[in-house]
């Protein structure tokens, strides 16, 4: 492309299950298009787009990673997306970025669970899209059953526009069904496979005309015109039915199904000419709604070079050496190097220096990125994920990405003393490249909690810290920040008197202790009448008694919902201090919650999971075991179970791994706390003697 032309580009994301063939696909499409000279493979880690050493390692996809081709005078940004539960809303961020999708399905295993999962993000964000049944060359690979689940489970709208020509290991072609010629490739050992045109086999020629007809029956309904030459028994012309076929995709009433194989490069160049022929441009899609930051008012940004500068930040890299690069969609306008940008989630100038087309991770420096384009530039300062950078007369501000609640948490430390600065920046840059991270510290235990998307995903972190940013960390499961409290009223009194020569120490108080209903807190009341203690020592009182509750009498927890009343106690007038008060009352407060039946309790949080209905059974019995109350069921919107539980925190630190298992991955859950509430005295008593036990170790 000599020149820009924003009615030349086309942008899509790659998406599916883990394990689809995803990444390989994007390998073999810029292998095909020229944009490199060797096909990689993810058994020798070596593809365009999976370049981490960690995805290397595990040889699947942890964060989308972004590629670009030229194919037909056409220009196609590509973005290679994660299939894994753990690491799918980064998928989310991608596709809110793109104008389509291509779903990637396996031939073999069909759909399956991220499969449903990232159908569901094209519909929120209302992306074009077609599925490429992948890995056709493989056992058990069954393009037709495959087509049913498809129909089945996403419904009549997704179609077959190319059926396969042999079967498993004879695969070697595809029926097009628009042109009804066929393709069939010729593999020559150490080349790229070639296909020619050719008519369709004879044993094939009638199963592909009741799908063409198919075909023509469902596309016939978007032009008024053909329709009614269908229905007269006229023949439609090939360019007839890709007319309608593309008015069809760019309204998201048919999803074209394509097949292939992209280990053997069987299939990839139909699609690619697919993919530019009849998926939409930029310039074809509808304007983006964003806020006008002038007069806090909503506008709509046509996706045109002519209009002011704007674009929407997706995805930020953290890197220790060179600084964040930020990959950003250029939704008007354009940007030019060397030149200022706005950043208005922020409200700071950024100086522009280089502007990056990315391949994988090999950076290709451009002059200038326009509408419709994807791109990335190193060392915007406090710019991350999310952000809007604009012109900055003409300020405006997208939506921002609503990313789900961590699930899963662990408690992390330093390994060496004086990490602590180190652990610190390694956080800060990681929660800036992804924003479904969290870290922050748990008052009641002191812990430093990292939560994550699950298991996979906080290993990801905690890898990334050590070799990335060089901190090592200690990890365990999170302590659960036990409470304790009182359940009668008692008095007790507090004397600490202290005599040693010279001036001595003399504190005297007594303090009825009654128990607050749960959720309300301490309270002190001073009910001193005559100066039996005088009113400068009387907060000394309630210091001491407010330190000491903050390890309790049973297992060292902090003590909650307590009412201290001073009533009475005694004072010298040479040895009384306020710190002696301060002791007095301390032991005023572990007398008395030694006296008053303390209780131990624990945080219990509000479950809500979601599944589908067949695992209904399965998750109440499941919550049941954990020591649950179902509250209450409901259905979503979506058909699915919603079902509302009140679980003790102890029991669900590791509720992803368990709902994952029962759901084959199908569920999702969200939790917050709830109240507090008594410890069952059977648990209460392992506790009391874990507590006292460590205690007695130190």
């Amino acid at each position: 492309m000599t020149k820009y032309d924003i009615s030349k580009m086309r942008n899509i994301a790659l998406v599916g299950h883990g394990d689809s063939g995803k990444t390989s696909l994007v390998e073999a499409m810029l292998y095909d298009s020229g944009m490199i000279n060797r096909l990689g493979t993810i058994e020798q880690g070596n593809t365009t787009t999976d370049y981490d050493p960690r995805e290397i390692k595990k040889g699947i996809t942890i964060h989308s990673s972004l590629a670009y081709l030229d194919w037909k005078d056409k220009k196609v940004n590509i973005i290679d997306t994660p299939g894994y539960l753990d690491f799918i809303t980064d998928t989310k961020s991608s596709l809110r970025v793109t104008d389509n999708a291509v779903v990637v399905v396996c031939g073999v295993s069909g759909v399956e669970v991220q499969t449903e999962r990232v159908w569901d993000f094209a519909n929120e964000y209302k992306l074009p899209r077609a599925i490429f049944i992948n890995k056709m060359d493989r056992e058990r690979a069954d393009f037709y059953r495959v087509k049913d689940m498809l129909n089945k489970v996403f419904g009549s709208s997704v179609i077959s526009v190319q059926l396969p020509i042999g079967k498993e290991e004879n695969f070697n072609g595809v029926i097009d069904l628009i042109k009804m010629k066929a393709l069939v490739y010729k593999k020559t050992t150490g080349e790229k496979p070639t296909f020619k045109e050719q008519e369709i086999p004879a044993d094939l020629t009638a199963q592909a005309e009741d799908y063409r007809k198919e075909l023509i029956e469902v596309i016939a309904e978007f032009d008024d015109e053909i329709l009614m030459k269908y229905l007269d028994g006229e023949t439609l012309t090939n360019e007839e039915i890709a007319s309608c076929l593309k008015q069809g995709i760019k309204e998201r009433k048919i999803v074209p199904i394509l097949c292939g194989s992209a280990t053997m490069n069987l299939g990839i160049e139909p699609l690619l000419h697919f993919i530019v022929e009849y998926f939409p441009s930029p310039a074809e899609m509808p304007p983006v709604r964003v806020k006008n930051l002038k007069n806090s008012s909503e506008k709509m940004i046509e996706n045109s070079v002519d209009a002011p500068f704007s674009s929407f930040v997706f995805k930020t890299v953290a890197d220790p050496y060179v600084g964040n690069l930020t990959y950003f969609r250029v939704y008007s306008g354009k940007l030019t190097e060397d030149s200022n940008i706005y950043n208005s989630s922020k409200g700071i100038n950024n100086k522009v220096g280089k502007i990056y087309k990315m391949q994988g991770k090999n950076q290709h420096s451009v002059p200038e990125i326009c509408a419709g384009d994807i791109g990335a530039v190193a060392k915007l300062k406090s710019t991350t994920t999310g952000d809007t950078l604009c012109d900055e007369d003409n300020p405006v501000e997208f939506e921002k990405i609503v990313y789900p609640e961590p699930i899963m948490l662990l408690a992390i430390s330093p390994k060496t003393k004086g990490d602590e600065d180190k652990l610190s920046t390694a956080i800060s840059r990681i929660i800036d490249e992804d924003p479904t991270v969290k870290v922050y510290r748990d008052e009641d235990t002191g812990e430093t909690i990292l939560a994550g998307m699950g298991e996979s995903h906080l290993e990801v972190i905690i890898d990334t810290m050590e070799s990335k940013f060089g901190v090592e960390v200690e990890k365990s499961t999170p302590k659960v920040g036990y409470k304790e409290t009182i359940r009668k009223n008692v008095k007790a009194e507090g004397k600490y008197k202290k005599q040693s020569g010279g001036r001595g120490q003399y504190g005297h108080c007594w303090v009825e202790f009654e128990p607050k209903g749960r959720g309300e807190g301490f309270e002190f009341v001073d009910k001193i009448v005559g100066g039996v203690i005088p009113r400068q020592y009387r907060p000394a009182v309630e210091k001491g008694i407010v330190e000491a509750m903050r390890k309790g009498v049973l297992a060292g927890y902090p003590t909650i919902d307590v009412k201290a009343t001073l009533y009475d106690g005694t004072y010298h007038p040479v040895d009384s201090s306020e710190m002696a008060f301060k002791v007095a009352g301390s032991l005023a407060f572990k007398k008395g919650a030694t006296e008053a039946n303390p209780v131990l309790l624990e945080p219990i949080m509000d479950i809500e999971v979601i599944v589908p209905k067949e695992y209904m059974g399965d998750i109440i019995g499941d919550l049941n075991s954990k020591r649950g109350r179902i509250m209450g069921m409901e259905e979503s919107p979506t058909g699915k179970q919603v079902i509302k539980a009140k679980v003790p925190q102890a029991e669900i630190f590791k509720y992803a791994i368990d709902l994952r298992s029962i759901t084959q991955g199908r569920g999702t859950f969200t939790v917050k706390f709830s109240h507090y509430e008594e410890v069952p005295a059977n648990i209460a008593q392992e506790i009391i003697a874990q507590a006292k036990k460590v205690e007695e170790d130190k």
